[in-house]
């Protein structure tokens, strides 16, 4: 991988589909890095006209972004993608639904021996990735790091340094741990609209997807497919560990899939047996269980109107934001999220043993800090890549990036903390 780290290539990193909303939003994050972290960036879509409007925008932001190379391409066109990939260290694609527009960067990548880095939340799309290229990733030595954004880098990095803080303080890993959504301010674009739709599209006509989808463990290398958790919860359930009543998180199917896997690739340092659930958090009264209750009521309520097709098209049409479209600068700003993990295990004298990490972050989960997020995790893999000392392969933030990303989302302003 000394063509990589040596930074031979002709850039460091190429944004994959920049000109979308959020691909927008981390092409002006990566702008505003560059002033304080030189990086040889290039802009990469389909449209050069829309590639030039962007790159005009940016130079409001820093006049160098006047010089910015433009790369026109498509995702489906795999002559284009490897001229695309062979000049890059790192494609940060924000290109999705990665389902349907995935494959071939990910692959022309592989190919190239170029890094990779993407926002997908798509179970069944990481399955195929790992399933059709993790061994040629690993040979040669190109790391795919799916989930760089919202889900799953406060689940996957949380649990990393909760888990890694037990065993400094305690000995050991946490037996099992609990991610709690607290406040939160949010909203959904019109791609992540898109790459929901075509996620239960694709389960309604396939059943061997909906099977993965519902597998605790889908992700997990092959023969390591099975373990102590069960489904996510569904429905409104008091906790009484956490004192509070809890309700569905709609991120879980993905995170706590990705949790799993960093801790199979990393070699189990959390244990086999190692529980971990992803919830929402209410309050323990009457009002958090009313909370919980309508939380429950509306996911399985959307969830079965995108299922059936003329509700879905009806959402589509009066409801849902279109792609390309999502929310304005005041209400990305004014968006926020709190997210704390529980964890508990008994020592080896026999004591219970309870700790809590904090991660949170003050922008739009799914959109400010979501272009953070990947942001820096191309930077991590672009400029940090020769420290890394990680393997090629479908590989998760925490295996592939770890307290290194931490670090930098610390320093970029998100907390990561442990009591």
């Amino acid at each position: 991988m000394d063509h990589r780290r040596d930074r031979t290539r002709v850039h460091d990193i190429v944004l994959w589909g920049a000109t979308g909303f959020t691909g927008s939003l981390v092409a002006e994050y990566l702008v505003r890095r560059a002033a304080a972290e030189p990086v040889r960036l290039a802009l990469g879509g389909r449209d050069l006209a829309k590639l030039e409007v962007l790159r005009d925008r940016l130079v409001g932001i820093d006049p160098a972004a006047a010089e910015l190379p433009l790369i026109v391409a498509d995702s489906h066109d795999r002559a284009s993608l490897d001229a695309m990939v062979r000049d890059t260290a790192v494609v940060c694609s924000t290109v999705g639904p990665y389902a349907l527009h995935g494959r071939l960067p990910v692959a022309a990548c592989i190919a190239a021996r170029t890094d990779y880095c993407d926002l997908t939340g798509e179970v069944q799309f990481i399955r195929t990735m790992i399933d059709e290229h993790h061994a040629a990733a690993e040979r040669a030595g190109a790391r795919i790091v799916h989930c760089c954004g919202f889900d799953s880098i406060p689940s996957d990095l949380g649990t990393l340094m909760l888990q890694q803080a037990a065993s400094e303080r305690h000995g050991s890993p946490l037996d099992r741990i609990t991610f709690v959504l607290g406040a939160s301010r949010g909203s959904f674009s019109g791609g992540t609209v898109a790459s929901l739709v075509n996620v239960v599209v694709e389960a309604g006509a396939d059943p061997e997807i909906r099977r993965i989808l519902t597998d605790p463990y889908a992700l997990n290398p092959e023969g390591e497919r099975d373990g102590p958790d069960g489904p996510d919860l569904a429905g409104a359930r008091f906790d009484r560990e956490l004192g509070r009543w809890t309700g569905p998180f709609v991120m879980a199917s993905i995170n706590t899939r990705v949790v799993r896997r960093s801790n199979a690739i990393l070699g189990w340092p959390y244990g086999r047996d190692f529980r971990y659930a992803e919830v929402t958090g209410f309050g323990a009264g009457l009002k958090g269980r009313l909370a919980a209750i309508a939380m429950a009521g509306s996911v399985g309520t959307l969830v079965a109107a995108l299922a059936w097709s003329p509700t879905r098209s009806l959402l589509q049409t009066v409801a849902l934001p279109n792609p390309g479209e999502g929310p304005d600068r005041a209400a990305r700003e004014a968006g926020f999220f709190k997210i704390s993990l529980h964890g508990r295990t008994t020592s080896s004298d026999g004591q219970r043993v309870e700790m809590t990490a904090h991660v949170a972050g003050d922008n739009d989960p799914g959109y400010g800090e979501t272009a953070k997020m990947l942001g820096e995790s191309a930077l991590c893999l672009a400029l940090d890549g020769a420290d890394l000392e990680t393997p090629g392969g479908i590989l998760t933030p925490a295996a592939c990036m770890g307290q290194r990303l931490v670090d930098r989302l610390r320093a970029a302003g998100m907390r990561f903390e442990v009591p």
